[in-house]
């Protein structure tokens, strides 16, 4: 990808129904406008974080990304030699549940497009050299280094730790597990900043027509009537900010990737287009909900109470935005869906994050969860001296190259065997930076004898279909020498970016 030499430009169009052929002719449409045209290895991004029935503004509708491939297969002139559409979704899902709960199997194979289970492919190794990362290097799939021509296509929505979740945030799902949880902390914006020197899409389209709010696994729906495109992820997000009437300045990472030179975000230098104008999608979008709800106050008037100190390096932040408090909230979500009586079975429960130094106001029998490597308390808890250590360890300590994976039928053993031995105590503790969506999942769920997302009916079949599935394909892999991990200097695809530090007017 190449700097752009004029202003990036974003269309907005008009769109209220999921009709595969109507998106088709929009975004087709929208890469005329923008003279593009697709070639080499050309990879689509959905967002896939989950799916399904329960989660179904969750993610970008199988309608939406037909419509996409369907206008990239119209716009080919030769030069495309590959079109593939590849994800790796959240919570330890295996991507295959979730493209499957989706309904993009049954279309990727309509359009004869082929799908790439981002966990299951070799990762390579990307090196950073720019100022200000949090490390040297990262990994990230092989389709997604290699790609000469990459399409963005998230689902527009809010996020409880990143305020929104539009195109920059989503490159959260260019990394496996134990890659992405990686910083996946108090420095969380950075994180996301630091992804974007992977790879750059030329084309993003985002499903805006039912839009989410409030939350990012379990959103609230909202009919937008919107799909965006642009050339430029700066620019693009900036301008779905303003849609809901946030400051795009005021969201970490969208103002960090535009200083470190990947776009502009002041309207002034953005070119917009389309049947919709920027006043009308306001207007549509009026009141939209966002994330960034403290963990205190998202918990009142439930039996959970929650108390949050600042994280380890409280320089950057006096809470972990990024981490453990976020993922709780997004846990009992899940959990509301699946067992529709979770807040009256749920016993009182008090969890703790960061380093805490106030009041535990735990009564007789009520149990004080404390939560990461970075808590910390002293107090007293059912008339005995309880002192938590911080675990933390420094970033440095987390070496890419030897991280190991999760399993997450490992973590519901993990879990378990821990509420049993604790199962007598005051308090219990679990370790982890971040503590992951998944084990808050099962904590909450095994002390409020609530039903299971993992294990409950058709659930479980598609799960668990999906990871063995999933855990085939490595071990054959293995089985044949192909290494899961790959060091060294890779083979980078024309999506790789060019950077370009912004004017100083512009960074001020």
């Amino acid at each position: 990808m190449k700097p752009l030499a004029q202003k990036p430009k974003v269309i907005l169009r008009h769109c209220d129904t999921y009709d595969a052929q109507r998106i088709r002719r929009i975004v087709r449409e929208g890469m005329e406008e923008l003279g593009l045209r697709p070639s080499g290895k050309t990879l689509v991004k959905p967002n896939l974080v989950t799916s399904g029935p329960m989660f179904q503004h969750a993610y970008t509708r199988p309608e939406f990304s037909e419509g996409v491939l369907l206008a990239l297969q119209d716009r080919d002139d030769g030069r495309m030699t590959e079109l593939a559409l590849g994800e790796r979704c959240g919570i330890t899902v295996p991507t295959r549940t979730a493209m499957e709960g989706a309904g993009y199997p049954v279309m990727l194979a309509r359009v004869g497009v082929r799908p790439y289970y981002f966990e299951e492919e070799q990762q390579r190794e990307i090196r950073y050299s720019h100022a200000g990362r949090l490390r040297d290097y990262v990994f990230t799939p092989r389709p997604v280094a290699e790609a000469d021509f990459f399409v963005n296509c998230p689902k527009f929505k809010a996020h409880p730790w990143t305020t929104v979740t539009f195109s920059i945030k989503a490159y959260i799902g260019i990394q496996d597990d134990r890659h992405r949880l990686i910083d996946h902390d108090h420095r969380l914006n950075e994180k996301i900043a630091d992804l974007q020197y992977i790879v750059q899409p030329e084309l993003i389209c985002i499903d805006a027509i039912v839009a989410g709010e409030g939350r990012m696994l379990t959103p609230l729906p909202r009919q937008l009537n919107l799909i965006v495109i642009g050339n430029n992820q700066c620019a693009f997000d900036a301008v779905c900010c303003q849609i809901i009437g946030v400051n795009p300045r005021d969201v970490d990472h969208i103002r960090l990737t535009h200083e470190r030179g990947f776009g502009p975000i002041d309207l002034d230098r953005i070119e917009l287009s389309g049947d919709v104008t920027l006043d009308e999608a306001r207007e549509r979008a009026r009141g939209f909900g966002v994330g960034l709800v403290r963990v205190e106050k998202y918990f009142e008037g439930t039996n959970l109470s929650a108390y949050a100190g600042p994280p380890p390096e409280s320089e950057h932040t006096d809470y972990c935005w990024g981490g453990c408090p976020g993922a709780i909230e997004e846990a009992i979500e899940i959990l509301r869906l699946i067992d529709d009586q979770c807040d009256e079975k749920m016993p009182r429960i008090h969890v703790v994050f960061g380093d805490y130094r106030g009041p535990i106001p735990a009564g007789p029998g009520e149990r004080v969860v404390f939560i990461g490597d970075c808590v910390q308390w002293k107090g007293e808890l059912a008339g005995q001296p309880v002192q938590i250590r911080s675990k933390y360890r420094d970033r440095s300590t987390k070496d890419p190259y030897t991280i190991a994976h999760d399993d997450i039928f490992a973590k519901m053993l993990s879990v378990m065997k821990k509420l049993r031995a604790t199962k007598n105590d005051a308090w219990v503790r679990f370790e982890g930076c971040p503590v992951s969506v998944a084990e808050h999942v099962l904590f909450l769920q095994l002390l409020g004898g609530l039903r299971s997302p993992f294990l409950t009916g058709e659930n479980a079949v598609q799960f668990n279909k999906g990871y063995l599935m999933w855990r085939s394909a490595t071990a054959a892999r293995r089985l044949f020498g192909e290494p899961y991990q790959v060091p060294g200097v890779c083979a980078r695809g024309h999506a790789r970016p060019e950077v370009e530090a912004p004017a100083r007017a512009d960074a001020e």
